[in-house]
């Protein structure tokens, strides 16, 4: 499902200067080195010579990775080309007299719209030396106007929204489509067989199998960052549990006991550890607990109460989750607990690639609607409707 642009006949007329330090990249873009949520300054940049799909492609997607557009005078780096049959495109450096050049490409061999998604991912590596994200994927629930109540299918889309295909056709209740890293494939829980269970889904070939069929319910499956084992919500025991099992079946191990409710477990980076929301007196909180089981360890979220929906950064520095406190709020903390930081109403987050950007669901008149919000500068990008009257429960291809 993901697109190799290597498909794509690009030619090169000046190579990427990737190694190029540039001081206001580093200050105003560059994670690694911390910065307060929010807080951060967009990057100004000018677009010049582009026009209709091509000029609004590029505009959306440097825009939820914290760039900002300006007249040339005052941009930081020039962006500017043509789109009359194929993408050509140029960044500079005006302050730069030295080595102006950062970029010039052409794109050919696949639509425009997927030669825009390339020139923009190159823009942002030229300029801050990180991969972008607008050839990704990712994957929601759709519940359609016609549909019964609750029911809907899962479909996978271009990040933005554009290129929807369902990978259900059931038309039954539908929940947490979670892709396996690296691999063109999911687990959701259906309904299909008129039970909660959790599915396996190769997108490649179509093929499904049920992975998890305990009594009781089977939820919210969350697959290691190698594949090789998956956590998941279980009632088969008589509690609602945090399990881990391994992908190629078995017996899955259980990680809790206890009479409170787990839900929404996520994966540390480096598969050491399952960060989940506990319920406890009626209030969750989050906790993280080793995946090879032992003692859960609870993970503040100061001033923001009730968490649940945690997802980890890929770059393991961040928990984004749902905070309720009257509404449904997105927000993110340190991996070790502390202050968190609320960023704007919604449910549901799920990290780009690139560990700055949420993808999110927000009720809009009714219905959910996807958002995607770059955490640094808090710029805001509705993604277009996938299908149907209601997306929701994102999930971000890594």
């Amino acid at each position: 499902m993901k697109h190799n642009l290597s498909a794509l006949r690009i030619f090169v007329s000046l190579a990427c200067l990737a190694a190029y330090p540039l001081l206001i990249a580093q200050e105003e873009l560059n994670v690694e080195r911390g910065y307060t949520p929010g807080q951060v300054k967009p990057i100004p940049v000018s677009l010049s010579g582009f026009s209709g799909e091509v000029e609004q492609v590029l505009k959306f997607d440097l825009y939820v990775v914290g760039f900002a557009f300006t007249e040339p005078d005052a941009a930081h780096y020039q962006i500017s080309g043509s789109n009359n049959g194929n993408v050509q495109g140029r960044v500079t450096d005006p302050h730069n007299k030295a080595t102006p050049t950062l970029l010039s490409k052409g794109y050919s061999g696949a639509t425009l719209r997927r030669q825009a998604h390339a020139f923009a991912d190159d823009i942002v590596f030229a300029i801050t030396g990180k991969k972008g994200i607008a050839q990704t994927k990712i994957a929601c629930k759709v519940l359609s106007s016609s549909a019964s109540e609750g029911n809907g299918e899962i479909y996978v889309a271009d990040f933005d929204g554009h290129n929807p295909q369902a990978v259900t056709r059931d038309g039954t209740i539908v929940a947490a489509p979670c892709w396996v890293p690296g691999h063109l494939a999911l687990y959701y829980t259906s309904y299909k067989l008129h039970h909660p269970d959790i599915f396996y889904h190769n997108l490649s070939t179509g093929a499904r199998r049920i992975f998890a069929r305990y009594g009781g319910s089977n939820m919210s499956p969350a697959p290691s960052p190698d594949g090789n084992e998956v956590a998941m919500i279980l009632s088969k025991d008589g509690w609602t549990d945090l399990y881990v099992g391994s992908a190629g079946g078995g017996s899955p191990l259980r990680l809790t006991k206890t009479p409170q409710d787990e839900s929404s477990p996520c994966w540390s980076p480096d598969g050491r550890w399952i960060c989940y929301a506990s319920k406890e007196r009626e209030r969750r909180s989050l906790c993280k607990i080793p995946a090879s089981g032992g003692t859960p360890e609870r993970i503040p979220t100061g001033g923001m109460p009730n968490p649940t929906e945690p997802d980890w950064s890929p770059d393991g520095k961040w928990i984004a989750f749902t905070s309720q406190a009257g509404g449904f709020s997105i927000c993110v903390v340190p991996v070790g607990g502390g202050p968190a930081t609320q960023l704007v109403e919604g449910e549901d987050p799920s990290w780009a690639p690139n560990s700055r950007t949420l993808i999110y669901a927000r009720r809009q008149g009714g219905r959910y609607v996807l958002s995607l919000l770059d955490v640094p500068t808090k710029q805001i990008k509705d993604v277009s409707r996938i299908s149907g009257s209601s997306n929701s429960q994102p999930s971000w291809a890594r």
